[in-house]
């Protein structure tokens, strides 16, 4: 609506310069304030002079802005006033806490180089997460950020005002997501800022995160989970509480008023199970979520993550974790993308062996056996594994679950003809399990083997019969019968080698051969499909003799 009436459109001016100003003015307010010290046993002027005012201001100064009569005399507990302006200001650089997948660190004139753990930061640094990785900085108070995938952060400032415990850090978020954990402020001069594309975020001691601005996407909001959080640009301003939300959805217009977060999904413990791993877990939808963010933090320090995934279901599967007490945080995201309420669930990953290499059956590999055996690595420091079969690959319901001492075992149950997935742990000496190994998929079938029959050639009154040669210690059973149903077989007969030779042959016809291979331990697999051979009858009389190879089953 237009203003026609003068008054009223000096009164909207000088509004819109008092909101304008209200940082500036925020700040000369805190610049003149005073920071206060009760003191100790002790303590001189001097003394305390040196270690908080800047070399510029003499204790002297000090004395006479306390209106101390006797500086040789502090009586203890007496309250000594330092202006904000008089203290020592330091660089307090931040330091990296933990990172997760790939992270740049650049800034000024300095290369661009990945970071690590225990880095220490400078004001102007500029960081930037890929996708599925993240970063935790400390500040000098132990304000934590969490700086998450697909993210972009400036450290526009970075300062201690000496031993005092106030802290000055301001932050630009310029793309990206952020959660923050926030010390209470030690006095006047603290200060924790964040500044993204459309509002700035000002704290003094809570939890919360804030979003930038996603270009033709969700807008810039501020999520606050515990304390109080101001957010405000040019044009105006609002104080969230907590379990609220801002939305910011341009600089060009003040922030909107605060919301409330979305409840936290109740999680389905029927449908929970956290160990051993793979984690599975899910949760009742929202009728008004689009999606869910999934964490997994550290329990005794929720600001360092461990995995991260947004999904649209009510559900997830989490492959590996680091050994630990962990945390599981399940939050609702809204139309919108305002994270809502956490729900959390702790639980422990232990710290047992690593899972063995796999060695037999190969990856997918498709066998004629009912009791396939299964083979793997011996891990150092283990004393056993264990063994599990499913149908699938989550293992809710195994099929079967066998401890050996050694490194391979047949299985315990016959597996009808379809698909299993099949994984392996190793168990330490006192009977720990480490953890299990990727579920590796296999297929049983039924159909047997086909050998395929070469040409006859000529020999000296013998049958030759050979096949390909199985694995190292495999023997084989040969079998032949003159009508095909084995039932009185003319040859029965075992071998090491994976071939045999018949002398002074049957009459002339036709015989039926199928041969069977027996592993080293005993266990037969099925015969193969018989096959025809047709004897000349120039064989019958010992005029030559034919060799047949028989290929692989």
């Amino acid at each position: 609506m237009m203003l026609s009436n003068p008054r009223a459109l000096r009164l909207t001016l000088l509004l819109q310069i008092a909101l304008a100003t209200l940082p500036l003015s925020c700040s000369a307010a805190a610049s003149a304030q005073d920071w206060t010290y009760r003191v100790r046993p002790g303590d001189t002027l001097w003394d305390l002079g040196t270690r908080y005012l800047k070399p510029t201001v003499s204790w002297e100064e000090l004395q006479g802005h306390n209106a101390v009569s006797n500086p040789y005399r502090l009586p203890p507990g007496q309250v000594l006033r330092f202006p904000i302006a008089w203290l020592r200001v330091e660089p307090a650089p931040a330091r990296v806490v933990a990172v997760r997948g790939e992270v740049e660190i650049g800034g000024g004139d300095r290369a661009a180089t990945a970071a690590r753990e225990g880095m220490q930061l400078p004001i102007g640094s500029h960081i930037r997460t890929s996708a599925d990785a993240s970063i935790t900085l400390a500040f000098a108070d132990d304000s934590r950020l969490l700086l998450r995938e697909n993210s972009e952060l400036r450290l526009d400032q970075l300062s201690s005002y000496g031993a005092t415990g106030m802290v000055d850090t301001r932050l630009r978020l310029q793309r990206g997501r952020s959660s923050n954990r926030v010390t209470p402020a030690q006095g006047p001069a603290s200060r924790y800022m964040i500044t993204a594309p459309t509002a700035t975020s000002s704290v003094r001691g809570t939890v919360f995160r804030v979003s930038a601005t996603q270009d033709g996407g969700d807008p810039g909001a501020t999520e606050v989970v515990e304390g109080r959080v101001q957010v405000g640009n040019r044009h105006g301003r609002q104080m969230v509480d907590p379990g609220q939300a801002s939305l910011s959805a341009s600089a060009a217009r003040a922030p909107a008023p605060a919301q409330p977060l979305l409840a936290a999904p109740e999680i389905d413990t029927a449908r929970l199970r956290l160990e051993p791993l793979p984690l599975l877990a899910a949760w009742q939808a929202l009728p008004q979520a689009r999606g869910y963010r999934i964490e997994v933090v550290r329990a005794d320090a929720p600001d360092v993550l461990l995995f991260a995934r947004d999904t649209p279901d009510s559900s997830i599967r989490i492959d590996d974790l680091p050994p630990g007490q962990l945390r599981l945080l399940v939050r609702a995201v809204d139309a919108d993308g305002v994270e809502g309420h956490d729900s959390a669930h702790d639980f422990r990953v232990p710290d047992g062996l690593p899972p063995p290499l796999t060695t037999a059956p190969l990856h997918a590999q498709t066998l004629n056996q009912a009791h396939p055996r299964f083979a793997w690595a011996q891990v150092a420091g283990a004393a056993g594994s264990l063994l599990q079969i499913a149908r699938e690959p989550d293992f809710r319901q195994p099929l079967a679950e066998s401890r050996t001492d050694a490194t391979r075992l047949r299985s315990p149950v016959a597996l009808a003809p379809g698909d299993y997935y099949w994984r392996v742990a190793s168990v330490d000496a006192l009977g720990q399990g480490g953890r299990y190994g990727q579920a590796l998929p296999l297929r049983i079938s039924d159909a047997p083997s086909d050998p395929g029959l070469q040409p006859a050639q000529a020999g000296k009154g013998q049958l030759t019969l050979r096949w390909q040669a199985g694995a190292e210690g495999q023997r084989y059973r040969v079998q032949m019968d003159r009508r095909g149903d084995f039932s009185m077989p003319l040859l029965d007969r075992e071998t090491a080698a994976p071939e045999i030779t018949v002398k002074q042959p049957w009459r002339g016809g036709t015989l039926h051969v199928r041969v069977q291979y027996i592993d080293d331990d005993g266990y037969a697999g099925p015969f193969s499909t018989a096959q025809q051979i047709r004897l000349p009858c120039k064989l019958c009389y010992g005029a030559g003799a034919g060799a047949l190879l028989l290929l692989a089953l």
